[in-house]
This record gives structure tokens, sequence and C-alpha cells, in this order.
């Protein structure tokens, strides 16, 4: 079979294997943290922690750190403070001019821009810390607290290790990105989304299958669907629009012929430039309707309240799908430097047929990329929402529908093609046969 091939040449390239190696070591280290309690805390009185985080927000938290939320965990507030602290310093860069600078600045503005990323990872940790710690004492019985240490050495203690623990998650991403392969921080993510996956699942097929009304084909109709949903996120991830190009050839004496002899390529736009980013800001607005109707006690804000807390109900979700295609259109614009991208077309003897170099250049891209991310937004949006429609339509359990759709769903394939594309990119360029059927092998390159 030609995939175990592929996996044999993966295993004779020395440096591809040990980047393998490494990264799953460094997985595991992060899943081994994800398993210990934080200090005074008694295991066996977490019960309650994992009925709070069964549904809801809490529940997509738990996902993403792979349980360890609701395991009061070392790694419980796992690297999200990390990408809440990139989020917080790439929209800065919009408006503050000495990130701006540090942005143009090459690799030591990238290296200045991660160390202010890493003191605010440290701010927005000491703020969550606080919350969870206190979130503990009201979810949890006073059993399951030890009686040898006061309270507030608990918090203190609990807090510094929980940021200890953020910063540790956040040492593994790099260390991975840097000695591994693929993105670490995304592969973290990936983990813990994925350890939640089994449980989830089992917990549903007995759901279904339990009791005299047992259902078995409802289950294979289900998996059917999450693997139409995770070709539909495929396509999604990885269509472009191709914008042709044409490049004038330099002669020998240093100026250009005629343009029709020049070389032909392609400007390669994605229909999701802004990837799951869009779905991260519209959940992080979405805390905003339920805290601020909470803050009255009147029936209607109670009423608002109550609609906007679950995020498998028609109001959250209209609302949720909205914010999706704005933020979209948003995070395309500040991403994508339809400016720049004319500039460095230009600078190079570059132009797009038809279009003159410039100015007319940028409008021409900037247009495109509003076409393209129009039916881009909308179908990100619709893969967001369509857990709600599986638990409403198809009676799926809660815990298990997150895996339809949503930000688990994308980053999930997302990571998986980022770092399936980086393997490949190995496998051709020293052992060219692991990907095609025939052909010559390449020598590897010492």
């Amino acid at each position: 079979m030609k995939f175990i091939d592929t996996i044999k040449n993966i295993w004779k390239i020395e440096e591809l294997k040990n980047r393998i190696l490494i990264t799953l070591g460094l997985l595991l280290v992060y899943r081994f943290g994800a398993q210990v309690v934080l200090p005074g805390v008694d295991a066996a009185e977490l019960a309650n922690l994992g009925t709070q985080t069964q549904d809801g927000l809490l529940g997509l938290l738990n996902a993403f750190t792979g349980g360890a939320f609701a395991n009061a965990s070392v790694f419980a507030l796992g690297i999200m403070p990390y990408i809440s602290a990139s989020i917080v310093v790439q929209l800065m860069g919009i408006a503050i001019p000495y990130l701006q600078k540090l942005q143009k600045e090459g690799e030591s503005g990238r290296k200045k821009i991660n160390q202010i990323t890493r003191w605010l990872t440290i701010a927005i940790t000491l703020v969550q810390g606080p919350g969870y710690i206190y979130n503990l004492f009201a979810t949890l019985p006073p059993a399951a607290f030890s009686t040898e240490i006061s309270q507030t050495v608990f918090v203190v203690s609990s807090v510094i290790i929980l940021t200890t623990g953020c910063i540790f998650a956040m040492w593994l991403g790099e260390k991975i990105t840097d000695k591994g392969i693929g993105n670490g921080i995304s592969l973290l993510i990936m983990v813990g989304i994925i350890a939640t996956l089994p449980q989830s699942f089992v917990q549903n097929f007995i759901s279904r299958t339990s009791g005299e009304g047992g259902d078995i084909i409802m289950v294979l109709i289900e998996l059917v669907i999450w693997f139409v949903i995770i070709l539909a996120s495929v396509l999604l991830v990885m269509a472009v629009r191709q914008i042709p190009v044409q490049y004038a050839r330099r002669t020998a004496s240093g100026g250009y012929e005629k343009n029709v002899f020049g070389s032909r390529q392609y400007i390669p736009l994605k229909l999701n430039a802004s990837g799951v980013m869009p779905i991260i800001f519209a959940q992080a607005i979405m805390f905003i309707p339920a805290a601020v109707a909470g803050l009255s006690q009147s029936e209607t804000s109670q009423g608002i309240a109550a609609a906007f807390s679950d995020i498998f109900g028609l109001w959250y979700n209209l609302l949720f799908a909205l914010l999706i295609i704005i933020f979209t259109y948003f995070y395309t614009a500040i991403t994508v430097p339809t400016n720049k991208m004319a500039d460095d077309l230009k600078r190079s003897g570059g132009f797009i047929p038809g279009i003159r170099p410039g100015s007319e250049t940028a409008e021409y891209l900037d247009k495109i990329m509003s076409q393209i991310t129009l039916p881009g937004s909308i179908f990100l949006a619709l893969i967001a929402v369509f857990p709600a429609v599986a638990v409403k339509l198809l009676g799926v359990q809660q815990g298990w529908a997150l895996f339809f759709g949503g930000t688990s769903l994308l980053i999930m394939v997302g990571v998986a093609i980022d770092t399936m594309q980086q393997v490949n990119s190995y496998l051709l360029n020293r052992h060219y046969d692991g990907l095609m059927k025939t052909g010559k092998n390449r020598k590897a390159v010492a």
C-alpha cells in the first residue's frame, strides 16, 4: 500500500523522523500535565466541576484545554491566554505606530513583538487565574480543598502555578515549532480538542443505543454527516482563487523583453484568508450580551441572558453567524495587504494582464478579495453554527455536537493540513517516491 510505503519513507529521513519524535514527546508532556491536579485540591471531588463543563461555553473551553479545565489541572487555562494576547497585539498593531514599526523590522522586530506578547500573556493569566480559582470555590464542596493551608495561600499559590503552567505550555509550543514539525501552538490546541473526542463520541453512542429504542442507524448517519462536514471544512481551508500574473523576462543586458514572452504565474488568494479568527472574535463578543443582561434583575434582561447563554439556541447562533461574517471581512482586510502585494509585484517586474501596475492592481486585488470573502464568510458561518443544527435537528449530544463544526473542527482540519504539507515537503525533497506510485527515488541530501 502507498500509505505504508509513505510511512516507511518518513522513517528513512533522519531529520524528519527526529522532528516527529520530538513533537510527539512534547505533546505527551503537555497531555501529562493536563492530568496533574492543583496542589490542595482533592481529585476525587471534581465531579461537580465536570458536570459544569459538559455543556455551553465552559464545555467549549474545556474542549480547547483537552479536559484540563474540568480536571482543575496545572494547565487548566491551557494556551488560550497566549492566543488572546496574540490577538490583542495583532489588533493593536493597526493603531500603534511603535508596533507597526516593529512589524517592518523583520526578524528583530518579530522577536520584540513575541516578547511583548509573552508579557501580555502573563498579565492576562494573572487576571484569569483568580477567576478560575474562585469558580472552584463556588462549584466544588468544601471537602475538595485541603484544610492544612489557608484560603489566601491557596489562591496565591494556585494563581502562580496556573501562570507557570500557561507559560510552560507556551514554551512547549515554541519548541515544537522550532525543533519539531508543524505549528506548536496550533498542535497543542488540536491535541487538546482531539483528547475529548473519544469520550464525547462514546457518550453519544451509549445515549443512542441504550434502552429499547436504541438506534445504531442514527449513529451511522451522524458519522456520515460528520465526514461530509470535515470534507466541506477541508474545501474551505484549501480553496483559492488564482489570479494570473505575467512576468517580463530579463535580458542579458539588464532590460526586459516584450511581456508576452515572459513567464506566467499565479497569485493564490484564499477563499478563507482569515482562518478561524473570525469565529474566535465572535465567540469573545458573544460573552457580552449575557453578561450585560445578567446585571439587571428584570424579567426581560433575564430572558436575554438565558437566550445568549445557550450556545445551541436560535438567537445566539443568528447573532453569532452575523458577527462571523462581519469579522471575516474585518480580519481579511487587516491580514491581506493588497497594497503591499501590488508594490511587490511592480518591483519584481510583474503585472496582472489587462491591469496597470501600482494602484490599479491594488484596487483590482481588493475587489477580488471582497468578492471571494462573501461566499467564504457565509460558508464559514454555516460551519460554525452547524453544531446547533446537529443538536436541535439530529438530537446529537452537546459534547459530540461541538465536533460537527465551529472552531474545534476547523482547527483540527487546518492544523492537520498544515502539518501534512510540511511532512510532504520533506518527502518531496528527500524521498520523492514516497508520494508517487511511480518514479525513481531521489537520493537524500546529507
